[in-house]
């Protein structure tokens, strides 16, 4: 087995789509009026499905089911950049400094962390 795509629900799978493609520089390889993917079949994909009446987790909130982690080299710079792309940095910063909690623009969590 490979795993090849990571989907994520979306009210609006486009809009998200844009959001992560900015925040990691890949590309769409794939749209439809439901799905969005970025990437390339190389390596992991990142997916968008449209839920109708979807909801975003909360945070902090035993119920999230997963979150993505993300290193970058520098995590105070991406965080500035993300917040602008439209992440939310919540007030519950749970790793100290070992890693950084952002919510995407329909609430979908990652970690980011100092790495190559």
């Amino acid at each position: 087995m490979r795993l090849a795509t990571i989907i994520l629900d979306s009210a609006d799978p486009a809009k998200l789509a844009e959001f992560y493609t900015a925040a990691t520089g890949w590309q769409p390889s794939y749209t439809d009026d439901t799905f969005v993917f970025i990437g390339d079949s190389g390596s992991v994909r990142l997916g968008f499905q449209r839920v109708a009446d979807y909801q975003g987790p909360g945070w902090p909130d035993d119920r999230k089911h997963a979150h993505l982690d993300f290193t970058v080299p520098d995590v105070d710079q991406a965080v500035t950049t993300l917040v602008g792309l439209g992440a939310r940095k919540p007030d519950f910063q749970p790793g100290k400094e070992d890693w950084t909690v952002l919510a995407d623009p329909e609430g979908h969590l990652f970690c980011l962390s100092k790495g190559e």
